[in-house]
């Protein structure tokens, strides 16, 4: 079973995904589709900070390691002057309700450099009093102070990276940190008033067992975050050049990576969280729980979230926005970003137009990936369509019926628990770019 369905898949955070992004959505097109934009509808906002003060093997994020702060006060600089071209370009001063710092390391940035950010975007757009702000942090260089400048800007989530614990598993990736380190990091948290807090994990890291997998939940349980994210490791070397640095032979197989995962999984469910979606576990009081069991579970580029809006805005290298009319990225290397904000453009460098077949399709795949099930005949009576243009699709998923992945009963199609760990896999039977040869995605165990 293992043999058979550990292909590759794309992750689903959008569809279509990033590998069908191109050239022919530029600058020109999104500042189109910005001054399309409703004046009164929310929006939210994705601002990505691609700087560490350690570069962790494993990482696949669009990130580099720098040891002095010139380069991320210029970047922030950029940043600002990249605010106000899109201020330019939107046709009002839109109202936000989610504001998402994503890297790299947004605890890079110095509390003076957070003080202007937010007070431009607060100057461009208007931050309603219940907007989430989150942002991803590393235990590494968050400090107590970092801590009360994010909270005086409203910081009400924090994502700490910790992976596992193990000294040998954390030599292997370059990336030491002791659990008393992470529980001081959820301290100053807490003692700020963060009321929702998320752990990161990872599963399939070099020199990494199941032992020591259960050894790192049973510690980090110690600190009852409210959100748990396990990941799987995603060895693609050819695209991330600093993975080549990864010991191959140290790695767990796909069996390994299984036991570790749903030992994992197990572990976590015992012990009062609730399982969402591919690798997300909440408290049952989590608005991502409740979102679940109301059905209004969304997927973005951040990973599972209970963000409504339709429209996300991404500034900074490489940052991702949605848009009714489809995605636009930003030009991913630092110094053609720059050039392209400095010469006044909006530092566009690919996207794709959604089509109505993408978006049907793109429900289908959603509800799949946050609820594990779908009305496929719901779905194709809000798209106008019939169940028999999915016969191809329906027929495709012989196997994993066979094989007590999936279980279609009238309309419905269920993925069962097992099936779970190869969710991505049945999406990809609805994805119409998918081509499962081309070896542009990760695993799917």
């Amino acid at each position: 079973m293992i043999a058979k369905y550990d292909g590759r898949a794309p992750r689903y955070t959008s569809y279509p995904t990033a590998v069908q992004f191109t050239p022919q959505v530029d600058a020109e097109t999104y500042r189109g589709w910005l001054a399309a934009l409703p004046r009164t509808e929310p929006v939210s906002l994705y601002l990505h900070i691609p700087f560490c003060a350690r570069l962790c093997w494993y990482c696949g994020c669009n990130t580099r390691a720098v040891n002095r702060h010139e380069p991320v006060g210029d970047y922030v600089n950029h940043l600002l002057a990249e605010a106000a071209l899109l201020q330019g370009a939107l046709p009002g001063r839109l109202p936000v309700n989610a504001i998402h710092l994503g890297g790299g390391t947004p605890n890079m940035l110095a509390p003076e450099e957070m003080d202007v950010i937010f007070g431009a975007l607060r100057r461009i757009f208007q931050v309603t009093p219940e907007a989430e702000i989150a942002a991803e942090l590393d235990p590494a260089v968050l400090t107590r102070e970092w801590v009360r400048a994010a909270t005086s800007h409203g910081l009400s989530r924090g994502s700490l990276g910790v992976q596992n614990l193990t000294p040998e598993v954390q030599a292997a990736v370059n990336r030491q940190e002791s659990f008393e380190e992470i529980a001081q990091c959820v301290a100053w948290l807490r003692e700020f008033g963060i009321a929702s807090i998320n752990l990161d994990l990872m599963y399939g890291l070099p020199h990494q067992t199941t032992g020591n997998t259960l050894a790192t939940v049973d510690k980090i349980l110690i600190l009852r975050p409210e959100r748990i994210a396990l990941f799987g490791y995603a060895h693609v070397p050819w695209m991330k050049a600093h993975q080549q640095l990864i010991d191959e032979a140290a790695l767990p197989g796909a069996a390994e990576r299984l036991d570790q995962s749903e030992a994992a999984a197990e572990r976590l469910v015992s012990e009062g969280y609730v399982r969402i979606g591919l690798d997300h576990f909440a408290l049952p009081s989590d608005s991502l729980v409740v979102a679940q069991r109301e059905g209004r579970l969304r997927r973005n580029f951040q990973g599972y979230t209970t963000d409504s809006a339709q429209t996300l805005l991404g500034l900074g290298a490489s940052s991702i926005g949605s848009l009714p009319q489809g995605f636009v990225q930003n030009i991913a290397q630092e110094l053609p970003w720059r050039s392209a904000v400095n010469q006044g453009d909006l530092p566009v460098a690919r996207g794709v137009v959604v089509t109505d077949e993408d978006r049907f399709r793109a429900e289908i795949i959603e509800r799949l990936m946050c609820d594990l099930s779908v009305d496929l005949a719901a779905v194709c009576g809000d798209h106008g369509r019939t169940l028999h243009e999915l016969a191809s699709e329906i027929a495709a998923l012989g196997d994993f019926s066979n094989d007590g992945l999936v279980v279609l009963e009238g309309n419905r199609l269920t993925v069962t628990e097992v099936g779970r760990l190869v969710v991505r896999s049945v999406c990809a039977v609805f994805d119409a770019y998918f081509a499962p040869d081309a070896g542009r995605h990760s695993k799917a165990l």
